[in-house]
């Protein structure tokens, strides 16, 4: 089974969210994608306000609702503490199955953040990493951010 895992503050969540997630689908022959809500973004904390969890999923289950294959996981929101991508994978294999493959849909500029993620170097390993194009972000230096995240 394989499964996209786009993952967000949502707030809101926007139709680009639902393209890249539509078009990941179809390209990857995906079973399904699970959009996961983050309960508390770590590297956003301070940056900025984000609206109460409670909306935030009301905003992406009215937005999902008829696309049988958009998932809502609410995986992220029921941990306590800050959510690390690396967690969530791990949890979600646990429960799909570690045969289960786990394709992580991103954002180039994301992409260009992972370094900074928690625990890159096995957020890497543990699945496979979909980086999507953004209109005004230029393309990544992959090596660059790769010497970058083993160094962290």
């Amino acid at each position: 089974m394989n499964i996209g895992l786009l993952g967000g503050t949502f707030d809101p969540i926007h139709y680009g969210h639902l393209a890249i997630a539509q078009k990941a689908k179809r390209k990857l022959s995906l079973q399904c994608v699970l959009f996961v809500p983050a309960g508390q973004p770590w590297l956003k904390v301070d940056n900025r306000n984000i609206t109460d969890t409670q909306h935030r999923i009301n905003m992406v289950e009215l937005a999902i609702q008829d696309i049988p294959y958009f998932k809502l996981s609410r995986i992220e929101i029921e941990r306590a503490g800050h959510s690390y991508t690396v967690e969530t994978i791990a949890a979600l294999k646990e429960k799909f199955g570690s045969d289960a493959g786990i394709f992580l849909i991103l954002g180039w500029d994301s992409l260009m953040e992972l370094p900074k993620w928690y625990d890159p170097v096995n957020l890497v390993k543990a699945c496979r990493l979909v980086a999507v194009t953004r209109g005004g972000i230029k393309t990544p230096d992959l090596d660059a951010l790769e010497k970058e995240a083993l160094l962290s």
